[in-house]
């Protein structure tokens, strides 16, 4: 690969990664209704989901998915499940007021904020697709494929960690306005309408 194949593909990553989908989502409302330190768990484990979809699209998961439709199909329709389960759950999320004692917000585990954000990270089976297309386009075939799919991968997390610490810290610092007991109802409407969106669209989604 070389210098120039790499800038292209690092601002190709950039710009798909500065578009919010469902992990962005996942990771921003954590912000607002728990803390940025809560925000990275969720975002670490949003993370791992896209590190494991990744490496398993270069291991040829992606292929066997397209080969057999109805493995695909079944990961389609559980990923979109899920994400319409969390977009009913924020939609139904319980509203605290702002001046409560904070020891009355019902804070999740850790275990619960990763698990979370692992399931909405790889309840989108896309990205296998995504990245078996994405990827072989900067990829130098008189090279050794491994050093450059490492780094592709270990880029892509780079880049989106990135957007996704700066969403959470932009909704931190907007967090004591919205967490107002009228503007707490209106996230969560949205958000849950989003996230159900997501899962409505990934229904319709044919590779």
């Amino acid at each position: 690969m070389t210098l120039a194949t790499f800038w292209l593909y690092l601002a190709a990553v950039g710009v798909i990664s500065c578009t919010p989908g469902p992990n962005v989502f996942y990771v921003t409302t954590r912000s607002i209704r728990f803390g940025f330190g809560s925000a990275m768990v969720a975002m670490t484990g949003c993370l791992s989901a896209l590190a494991v979809m990744l490496v398993a699209s270069v291991a040829g998961v992606s292929a066997f998915m397209l080969a057999v439709p109805a493995a695909f199909a079944a990961l389609k329709y559980a990923g979109a499940a899920y994400l319409i389960f969390l977009g009913i759950q924020t939609w139904r999320a319980p509203v605290v007021p702002l001046l409560a004692d904070p020891s009355s917000r019902e804070m999740p585990s850790r275990l619960a904020l990763y698990r979370g954000g692992f399931l909405c990270g790889i309840s989108n089976p896309k990205l296998l697709v995504f990245a078996a297309a994405f990827f072989p386009q900067f990829i130098a075939p008189d090279a050794p494929w491994a050093p450059q799919f490492a780094l592709l991968v270990a880029t892509f997390l780079a880049v989106e960690t990135t957007f996704y610490v700066t969403y959470a810290l932009t909704a931190r610092r907007l967090a004591d306005r919205l967490m107002t007991e009228s503007w707490q109802r209106r996230v969560n409407r949205v958000s849950g309408v989003i996230f159900a969106g997501f899962g409505c669209v990934l229904l319709r989604y044919r590779p």
